[in-house]
């Protein structure tokens, strides 16, 4: 498994537990839709998951961050995530 694969997954784990959804809503694939896709991810639902994110990845998620596109997709979040890491 890559590194960006990695990534996506333990991403993946994050929305999947902090959302309380079912695996099956979230595939991980980088093109899954999360914002508009997932009724859990309402307003709130963006604050409990980056809350999650910056907990168990070490990161500090910008004002800047909170872009629809950030949160679009699966893939568009991994690679907010994995740019903060490095």
């Amino acid at each position: 498994m890559s590194r960006s694969e990695e990534i996506l997954w333990e991403v993946r784990a994050v929305v999947v537990d902090t959302l309380g959804i079912d695996q099956d809503a979230c595939p991980p694939n980088p093109s899954t839709r999360l914002f508009g896709s997932l009724p859990e991810l309402d307003s709130f639902g963006v604050v409990e998951l980056a809350g999650a994110i910056e907990r168990r990845f070490g990161i500090q998620l910008e004002d800047d961050d909170f872009t629809t596109e950030t949160f679009d997709t699966l893939g568009n979040l991994a690679d907010v995530i994995d740019a903060k890491r490095h």
